[in-house]
């Protein structure tokens, strides 16, 4: 694989330029630094006016499992979407294994999620992404994800 220069501070708008996540369902703040084809490292900080805290547990507000995966998700797909070629792609998630969830993630927390590229063939990606609050360790998985527009081109007597 070709190796490319890292990426700084790409802020919220930006990366909607990589990644095709729109509000209500785009969680990034920032992804602070990206080696396309690599690693990645985002920043997402929780507010209490975030939509889902009122409707989750409004006596003691947390962030729901499925966003805190998906947060997880929207920083893995940086490691691929930042190659050139496949800016701006459709992803599809294939699978996650060994999810942990060691934290409660309330309104005020801020989540520091790294995510690790370990393959990358026929469109179909695997890694590893894990989230730190205060520097410690909140969730992690391994992730498989795929880019359907290549993937499709390598399923036998799929349509081409």
């Amino acid at each position: 694989m070709e190796k490319y220069d890292p990426i700084y501070h790409i802020d919220a708008y930006e990366i909607q330029q990589y990644q095709q996540n729109r509000y209500p369902l785009f969680f990034l703040d920032e992804v602070e630094e990206v080696i396309p084809g690599e690693y990645v490292r985002a920043r997402k900080n929780f507010t209490y006016n975030e939509w889902f805290f009122p409707a989750h547990f409004a006596d003691e507000p947390n962030v729901p499992g499925f966003i805190q995966m998906e947060c997880l998700a929207q920083t893995f797909i940086m490691t691929f979407l930042t190659i050139p070629e496949h800016k701006g792609k459709k992803t599809a998630f294939l699978n996650v294994d060994n999810l942990r969830m060691r934290q409660k993630i309330v309104p005020g927390d801020s989540i520091v999620i790294e995510g690790w590229l370990k393959s990358f063939k026929r469109g179909v990606a695997k890694g590893h992404v894990e989230a730190k609050m205060n520097g410690e360790f909140a969730l992690g998985a391994d992730l498989t994800i795929a880019l359907p527009d290549i993937m499709r081109d390598f399923i036998p007597g799929g349509e081409k």
